[in-house]
């Protein structure tokens, strides 16, 4: 049996092969597991195309976290399909090109406040929607970018992530009375089409291999999709409002 044999789990994020969020719906898929996605706007067809290379082509719903009537539509639907839930996977991030690249000094609020709103609020708002669907406990597992630090081009996205941890934090409080779990895994830069849209990008990579003790590839980053899957199976029913680190050891190492 895998390690997710007879569990539900929502995945959102997933765009192309590249996404992280792929890699761990089809990993996902061979542990057992059974799976819907979500997309939204003009990135709906993008994540029906990649749900069409799944090992399983699952059902895509639409889910755009920054429109509140999307919250229970989404619920009634899963309700109406599965019933309950095991799992869910945020993977959903955001800034206006404003808020990346170096120009942090020249974003205004409406711009931080669009960051905020689907990179970190998010969070919040998917645990809205799956929270009541798991009345036998589960695990939500949300996507982070290493935060302690400033980071070249990183700017509002950075801070986003900031609040995104916190977020993760007091959902950990407040929803660990009904048994689910809240973590996050936060892994090493991957060529996905989120990090192409940051300027800058490529200052990652060479540098992140030859610090990270384990090495680091860009391009398949295996371990990432493994942590995520392990959070969502029951081999860590204690483990909440925590932050596991899949960056081949690079924010335990100084220059």
């Amino acid at each position: 049996m895998g390690l997710l044999e007879g569990k539900r789990l929502l995945i959102t994020g997933v765009l192309t092969e590249a996404s992280i969020g792929f890699g761990v719906a089809a990993l996902a898929q061979q542990e057992g597991a059974e799976i819907i996605l979500t997309g939204a706007g003009n990135g709906m067809k993008h994540t029906e195309k990649s749900a069409r290379k799944l090992p399983t082509e699952p059902v895509v719903l639409e889910f755009d976290v920054s429109d509140p009537s999307h919250i229970p539509a989404l619920r009634t639907e899963l309700e109406q399909r599965w019933g309950t839930l095991d799992g869910a996977l945020h993977a959903i991030g955001f800034a206006p090109s404003v808020c990346l690249g170096g120009t942090f000094m020249d974003a205004t609020w409406d711009d931080v406040a669009v960051a905020l709103n689907i990179s970190a609020y998010s969070l919040k708002a998917l645990a809205e929607v799956v929270a009541p669907l798991m009345p036998n406990g589960g695990s939500i597992v949300g996507l982070d970018f290493d935060n302690t630090v400033s980071w070249p081009s990183y700017d509002w996205m950075g801070v986003a992530k900031s609040a995104f941890e916190s977020t993760s934090r007091y959902l950990a409080r407040y929803l660990g009375a009904q048994q689910i779990r809240v973590n996050l895994v936060a892994a090493g830069p991957i060529k996905t089409i989120a990090a192409r849209s940051i300027p800058g990008f490529s200052k990652f990579e060479d540098v992140w291999d030859e610090r990270a003790p384990l090495g680091w590839d860009v391009r398949n980053a295996p371990g990432v999709a493994r942590a995520c899957v392990a959070l969502l199976s029951d081999w860590f029913p204690q483990t909440t409002g925590e932050v596991i680190h899949v960056d081949g050891g690079y924010h335990a190492t100084g220059a």
